[in-house]
């Protein structure tokens, strides 16, 4: 068995988790933006190493990300007690429809429209990296971009601190290969009204950067995870 797989959507996240990262059994890969390439990649690469012999211990969804005002401070860090997929559903009159709700079962969505984080890594990430917030981080394919929109998302998942493109679709290749998972994000800005000149990203990846130190304790949580699953 081989260390942790470590995937951000592009390379400048990748760079930035390796600058943090010295355990010399990770493998972080830049897997492309949105649900769509970041699922197939990951499953991919979990295919291949599993074909080969030496399967991960554990997955990491690892990047910057849009957070709630109030819920978390730009450049801060947050980690993912779930993550959801927060606009895959239907629009009705009455408003938006989880797709859980459409009698999709289970089966059908890979196991459920959110993902909870392994509690083993989780723990470890919290136990080092005790300033990060904890909670929901919402996937989606199109960033939120208008006040009405953040509102309305911010309603709907009160316990969200923040979104991103790919995390949730991670999460499910990593259950499919029956792999421990969590997600790490730190903050590049705000989410609402799209304002680029309010963008942290330089901070964001610096920040992230000194997140991935904690990747390091991951190695022998996932190996626990793993033992657990299978007791």
């Amino acid at each position: 068995m081989t260390g942790l797989l470590v995937v951000t959507a592009v390379p400048a996240e990748a760079e930035a988790v390796r600058t943090g990262l010295t355990d010399p059994t990770a493998t972080v890969v830049p897997v492309g933006v949105g649900p769509a390439v970041a699922g197939a990649a990951t499953a991919r690469l979990l295919a291949l190493a599993e074909a080969a012999g030496r399967p991960y211990g554990g997955v990491v969804s690892a990047g910057v990300a849009g957070g709630f005002a109030h819920r978390v401070a730009v450049g801060g860090t947050v980690l993912a007690g779930r993550s959801l997929a927060a606009d895959l559903g239907a629009e009705s009159p009455e408003g938006f429809i989880p797709i859980d709700e459409l009698g999709m079962s289970p089966e059908q969505l890979g196991g459920a429209v959110a993902v909870t984080a392994d509690p083993a890594l989780l723990a470890a990430l919290r136990s080092a990296l005790p300033d990060a917030v904890v909670g929901t981080v919402l996937t989606v394919s199109t960033v939120t971009g208008t006040a009405a929109s953040t509102r309305a998302l911010a309603d709907r998942h009160p316990d969200a601190v923040a979104e991103a493109m790919e995390g949730y679709a991670v999460a499910v290749a990593a259950a499919q290969a029956g792999l421990p998972f969590v997600e790490l994000r730190t903050i590049s800005n705000p989410i609402g009204p799209r304002d680029r000149g309010a963008w942290r990203l330089r901070e964001a990846l610096t920040a992230l950067g000194s997140a991935a130190t904690a990747l390091d304790a991951l190695g022998s949580a996932a190996l626990d995870a793993r033992r657990t699953d299978r007791t």
